[in-house]
This record gives C-alpha cells, structure tokens and sequence, in this order.
C-alpha cells in the first residue's frame, strides 16, 4: 500500500472515512458498504479490490491513487458540483444513508447510467464523435495527465483505436513515450499490448526501445494477465516471464487416475472452439474467478454481524447487458461448479490457451465484444454422469442435453471428432454437422418405432 493512501481519505461515494477498496476503472476508493454495491454492477461497470489484502502490481495501485488525488470522481459526479443541483434537490449519498435504497440508487445512477457525467453535445453520428474522443485520447496518452484521459475513456473514446493516419493504437503512444500509468489506464478499458502497428511492432517493442525496462516487463505481464490469474487462484504461483515462462498448468491432485470418457469428451468440444469464442468463455472463466477471489476477500474482511447479510452477496456474475442472453446464462452457470470441476475447466483452459498461443493472441484485456453465440451451449463441456468423478458442466442453455442420451452423446462426439481432426471449425461448418446429425437421429428413432410396431 503506498504511503500516499492516508487516514485522511474518504470514500468516493458516500464521504465516508477511511476507504478499504478500490474501483480500479473508476479512479476512486471507495468504503466497505458502498463496494458490496460496486460488486453487485459486475466487472463491466466497476473492478474492485481491496486496498490492503489483494495483491497489487505496483503501477497499478499508483495509477489509481493519483487519480484519486487528482480529482478522478469529479468526472462521475460532474453535475452534482453545480450549485444548481442543490436547488434542484440532487445529492449524492453520505455516510448515515441506508444501503438500500439510498447508496445503492445514488451508485447505479453514477456508475451505470452516467447520470452526473458532463455530455458533448448531440452530433447526428455518435461513431464520428467516438473517433474524434479516441483521436484527443491517442495525443494525450504520450502526457502524465491521466484525469484528462480518463475523462476521455468516460464519454467513449476507444482504449484499442486504431489511428488511421498514424497507424498505431494509444498504448504504442504511451509506451514509446515511457508512460507507464498511461498504459495501465489503457489495459484497464481493454488496450491490448498484443496489438502490432502498420509496421508490425507492438507497444512492447516500443517500451524496450526506448529503454523503457519496466513498462516493458509490465505489458508482458498484462499480455498474459487472464491465464497467470486463472494459474494464481488454482496453485498461487505465476510464470516468469522475464525467463521465457508464460504458462503454468497446475496438475489435479487425482491426475494419476485415467481421464474418463466424458472429460476426453469436454476437452475435445474445448479445442474444437474457435479462437474467438475460446477467449470469450476464457474472459468468463477469468471474470468468475474475479467474483470468487473477491468473495473470499469480502468475507475475510468484514464485519458479519453488521455487513454480511443478503444483500451484500454476490451469488453469480451479474448480467453484461453487451452479452447475448445466452451468454449472460452460461456466465451466471459457472457460480454451479463446485471446487473439482471449476479447477478442471481452469486446468483445460490453461493448456488450450498454451496450445493455442502460436495462433492466437490471449491478452489480459476484458473489453466488452459481442458474442456467445448457443453452439457454445454444449461446446466446452458435458455433465456428469451418475456416480461418475464429475467434469466440468454445462456451462449455459441445458435446453439441448437434457434430451440426449449418453449413446447419443458419444456417437455425436465420436462423429464430431472425425469432422474437427483438421483444427477447429467455424460456426457454421458445426451447425451443419450438428443438425445433420439430430435430422439422422430423428430418422433412427422413427425407423426404431416402425420396426417395433411391424415386430407387434
């Protein structure tokens, strides 16, 4: 914790004394009551951690302090500064409100809706004024002024820009200019230090260029972000990096035993996913170990009789209104899982993602992307059987395997498993095999009738 971080601070939200967490995205801190609301939004609205007992890359505590010193809550809270808004009966929340309602209305309508944040006016093409945001933000990356980029970020412009005159993204502009909380401001709303320029270099070549060390190792470790935090919360260990070591795949401790049928099963559906959907339900696992890490810290840290109640718990992963309901059902699933099967789905994400590394950029980024489409149903899982050492489950709709019988299922895999022996297919290319093989199935059972009735 940096010493900066004084007695003195107050809470962003409510004034109250002594904040013991963080809304990482937000630039704010925040106090033990108002955080059991910032859960409650998702990662997507806000990302927190506590200040003392979650572990903090440096650069990142001190990103979020200065614009905490530097007035960052004025941006959420641009309105409620004006006087007027006294008169009109606005406030924001203070220490002595209610949970619920009072706290719980005043940060939905701050962080979620936007409610006090001062708007651009209305221009017909909201794309024109998102590029031009993006384009201020790429010139203001290379300055220490990280407020005025967050301002920026706040009203639209895109972390991952790709400047079409310049050729580069904001992350390669503050990494050739040494500006290391720049970048992790970017990382933070989805900048990706994977992300090569028009003449092929990524923000990581331009910090070591320009003998920026630190920022250099620092990109490395957000590159990796989303599979260094799925291995810390099974085995807490990350790779070393700076030797060449990206990727740890800790072991079960019953992995001496024979995979059964229906985990061979799983990780095949797994590597039959393509890139994107693969780092889609990757950025789901990855979001529920956050949810779980969190839990644990919020029960460690509070004070139960008073605080721990029903309304601080967060019993899933709170909807993404940017997921396809589908998606949003299947991320909600995982909170299902118990410890064996959460670790084995960790444990094959960690080395599809090894496997796929030649091929396909994993970045620690968890910017919102449209998506997961219902192949993904059924995709990277199967549900136990019986008595059987359970696998990881169905991770969304059920709507399908609760028709299916174990045959069918394994001559359906056995038959996808001839189509996907190339590497994986595409969306499309596994409908039709799919539906080929339920409109075949159907053909059997009716035959199956016939033949027993001719038999009667």
């Amino acid at each position: 914790m940096s010493k900066r971080l004084r007695s003195s601070e107050v809470c962003a939200d409510c004034s109250g004394p002594d904040p013991s967490w963080a809304s990482v995205n937000r630039g704010t801190f925040i106090c033990d009551e108002c955080c059991s609301v910032h859960r409650s939004l998702g990662r997507h609205i806000s990302q927190v951690r506590h200040l003392k007992h979650t572990p903090w890359p440096p650069t990142l505590l001190q990103m979020v302090e200065t614009l905490y010193n530097n007035g960052a809550n004025s941006i959420w809270e641009h309105s409620l500064l004006d006087p007027a808004s006294i008169m009109s009966g606005r406030r924001k929340a203070n220490p002595q409100d209610k949970v619920h309602p009072n706290k719980a209305e005043f940060i939905r309508a701050k962080y979620q809706m936007l409610a006090f944040v001062h708007r651009l006016p209305c221009r017909d093409d909201d794309s024109v004024t998102a590029k031009d945001l993006s384009k201020q933000l790429h010139s203001s990356v290379r300055t220490g002024n990280l407020e005025t980029c967050l301002r920026l970020l706040s009203l639209g412009a895109q972390a991952n820009f790709f400047h079409p005159e310049k050729g580069n993204t904001p992350l390669h502009v503050a990494s050739k200019a040494g500006q290391i909380l720049q970048a992790e401001l970017l990382a933070v709303y989805g900048a990706d230090p994977g992300t090569q320029d028009s003449s092929g270099k990524t923000p990581v070549d331009y910090a070591r260029q320009g003998g920026h060390h630190e920022l250099a190792e620092r990109l490395v470790e957000i590159q990796y972000e989303l599979t260094d935090r799925l291995a810390f919360y099974l085995c807490g260990r990350k790779p070393d990096h700076k030797n060449g070591q990206h990727f740890i795949i800790p072991q079960m401790a019953d992995s001496s035993l024979d995979l059964s049928e229906l985990a061979k099963a799983a990780k095949k559906k797994l590597q039959s996913l393509s890139n994107h959907l693969f780092e889609e339900l990757a950025m789901d696992v990855y979001d529920e170990v956050d949810r779980r890490e969190t839990d644990a810290v919020w029960l460690a840290t509070q004070n139960h009789s008073a605080l721990v109640t029903e309304t601080t718990v967060v019993p899933f992963l709170p909807v993404n209104p940017e997921y396809s309901s589908t998606r949003n059902q299947g991320r909600q699933k995982l909170a299902r899982f118990n410890a064996h099967e959460f670790a084995t789905l960790v444990i094959d994400i960690l080395s599809d993602a090894k496997r796929r590394q030649q091929g396909s950029s994993l970045s620690g980024s968890k910017d919102n992307v449209e998506l997961i489409l219902k192949t993904i149903n059924n995709q990277h899982s199967v549900e136990s059987q019986d008595n059987d050492q359970p696998d990881y489950d169905s991770v969304a709709s059920d709507e399908d395997t609760d028709l299916e019988t174990t045959a069918s299922k394994a001559n359906r895999q056995k038959s996808l498993d001839s189509d996907l022996s190339d590497g994986p297919v595409t969306v499309q290319e596994f409908m039709e095999v799919k539906n080929a093989l339920v409109a075949s199935e159907a053909k059997i059972q009716q035959l199956m009738k016939l033949l027993g009735k001719d038999a009667n």
